[in-house]
């Protein structure tokens, strides 16, 4: 028990205060668990074949069909309208429906690029909404979430009945009707800001070679034109050519436009270069080959610079800006750690959109598109085999896992998804956070610890009623949400929640979904949750602005939440 507290606190501590990423962290954590006896190795391989992180798995591969249908963009399409409110209504529809049984992040990323090309309402006056709606969605169905799932996956381990398809629904449909209210109201006081072109927001210093410059006939390397403290060398303009990306060993030419970016309150050390008259001119040759992405949690960029990731050969594109918190950030853009979430402003060679792993890396919101939208036929297949595969497991004895296993295989042999698609875009990561967290939930349990934290509160609450014990539960979970991460708080609180109901002798499924819904209420941090991220730097918003709009909805959450599971789902 002693051994597994420690590494409980210590895994908590780690993800609330260090940088490390949470895969790591939770690896390690189980590995100590592992070494030290607390978790049986059956255990583990068990876990890794959970039918319920197995089911959420498949259900991510199979958004990658659905990411490339008509569904989405169809939808974005419909959106907006003259009207804020109009507009604010179809957005909450159209998302909440759509995350209610796609990925969450796949939805708000189609979405958040059509609120960045509307013509109606500035960006920043939709966003925040999008990615809230897509959390309330979430809460409709089992698959809503990934919580929900690993709920259901903590139960089934735990010996407790499965979690049926529609049990969240009445539920999230409450606190959809009531929460989104809050949301249209707290989010109609955001101050409309306006929105700029990537070529206008000043990126870029330009700079002429004369054909007496000791430049000319001289590589970019033998020049030191890489060298340059804070500014970047992103394309050359020679006559009607675009050169982009710079390579070390690009020749310069006599009437050479150098493109250079970052910081530019260093420009004086262009004034020293032999030759070279500098000149504020954004070309429309530059400004047609910008492009605007988010990088995406399952980039194979987080954590490395720019430099050491090799990103211009590996994307035929060099990184003009980056944007992170609201903010443009300065100095050597090479030695920038890229994080999930961060705002890139590309700009991009003529193989950029050849590259068959931007979709994994980057979520797109101007610029270009990318050509991998699927046939009239495809779609019909893909939106409409999805649908019956989802009815069929909720109205049937045939799992979700096999319903969704058919659909995979049957989207590869319409050449919807291949192989090689699964393969760059599996997502990896997740599988093995929920592995750990299942093994980690299962420790905490077995050592006895769940028990003993249970016992604790429940001496502290004393003669209190179970709704007092369903309440307390349901802020400490939203609390860890906000500090870690949703997978980790509902591993942690679920053995508390079923301990504290066995304890009250009352039905555990109330305490069961205070937690399933509590480990959803991410709204006043943008780091708690992966969409409010995303939408943190595509809006530019500050922390502040979370903060702000967040504690209201977080608080009318919960009110409603602790009112409606008691009455739905009674002691």
């Amino acid at each position: 028990m002693f051994v597994t507290a420690l590494v409980i606190i210590g895994l908590l501590l780690c993800l609330i205060f260090s940088q490390y990423r949470a895969v790591l962290l939770f690896a390690v954590a189980t590995i100590v668990l592992y070494l030290f006896g607390q978790i049986e190795q059956s255990e583990l391989l068990s876990n890794v074949t959970n039918s319920a992180v197995l089911t959420l798995i498949g259900l991510m591969i199979a958004s990658l069909a659905l990411e490339r249908s008509y569904l989405l963009p169809w939808l974005s399409s419909k959106v907006f309208h003259a009207s804020y409110p109009k507009t604010l209504f179809n957005l909450a529809i159209s998302t909440a429906l759509s995350s209610a049984f796609l990925n969450n992040t796949a939805v708000v990323a189609t979405l958040m690029a059509g609120v960045q090309r509307n013509q109606e309402h500035a960006p920043n006056r939709l966003l925040i909404p999008l990615s809230y709606f897509a959390i309330l969605g979430g809460t409709l169905t089992l698959i809503g979430t990934a919580t929900n799932l690993v709920v259901n996956a903590l139960l089934v381990e735990m010996g407790q009945p499965e979690l049926g398809f529609f049990d969240f629904l009445p539920v999230g449909l409450t606190l959809l009707v009531s929460v989104g209210i809050i949301i249209a109201i707290g989010c109609s006081s955001l101050h409309s800001t306006p929105t700029y072109s990537a070529q206008d927001q000043g990126y870029f210093i330009d700079a002429e070679v004369s054909e007496s410059s000791k430049l000319v006939g001289k590589t970019v390397r033998e020049n030191q034109l890489r060298s340059l403290d804070g500014l970047f060398l992103a394309e050359i303009v020679r006559g009607k050519q675009l050169i982009s990306p710079v390579t070390p060993e690009t020749l310069i030419e006599a009437k050479d436009k150098l493109v250079f970016t970052g910081d530019v309150g260093n420009i004086k050390q262009l004034k020293l270069l032999d030759g070279v008259e500098i000149f504020a001119d954004n070309s429309q040759l530059l400004s047609s080959n910008l492009t605007e992405v988010i990088v995406s949690p399952e980039s194979v960029l987080i954590g490395k610079t720019l430099k050491s990731s090799g990103f211009r050969s590996r994307f035929d594109a060099a990184v003009v800006a980056i944007n992170r918190e609201g903010q443009r950030l300065s100095g050597k853009l090479g030695e920038q750690i890229i994080q999930s979430g961060d705002k890139l402003v590309l700009a991009v060679g003529q193989d950029f959109n050849k590259r068959q792993n931007l979709a994994r890396n980057f979520f797109i919101l101007s610029g270009i598109e990318l050509n991998n939208t699927l046939t009239a036929k495809q779609s019909f297949f893909a939106i409409g085999g999805f649908v019956a595969a989802v009815f069929t497991s909720a109205l049937t004895s045939i799992s979700l896992l096999e319903a969704i296993g058919a659909y995979i295989v049957a989207m590869i042999g319409m050449e919807v998804i291949d192989g090689t698609t699964i393969r760059r875009r599996f997502p990896f990561e997740l599988w093995l956070i929920l592995v750990c967290a299942l093994s980690i939930a299962q420790s905490f349990s077995d050592s006895g610890l769940a028990n003993a934290v249970t016992e604790i509160l429940y001496q502290s609450l004393g003669t209190s009623s179970p709704y007092t014990a369903l309440a307390v539960l349901f802020f400490v979970t939203v609390i860890m949400t906000e500090l870690i991460t949703n997978t980790a708080a509902a591993a942690i609180m679920l053995p508390i929640g079923v301990a504290l109901a066995n304890v009250y002798q009352v039905s555990t499924m109330p305490f069961i979904m205070a937690v399933a819904y509590a480990a959803s209420a991410c709204f006043i941090s943008p780091y708690g949750y992966q969409t409010n991220l995303m939408v943190m730097n595509a809006g530019g918003y500050s922390f502040k602005d979370f903060i702000r709009v967040g504690w209201k909805v977080s608080l009318s959450y919960i009110v409603v939440a602790l009112l409606a599971i008691p009455l739905i789902f009674p002691f």
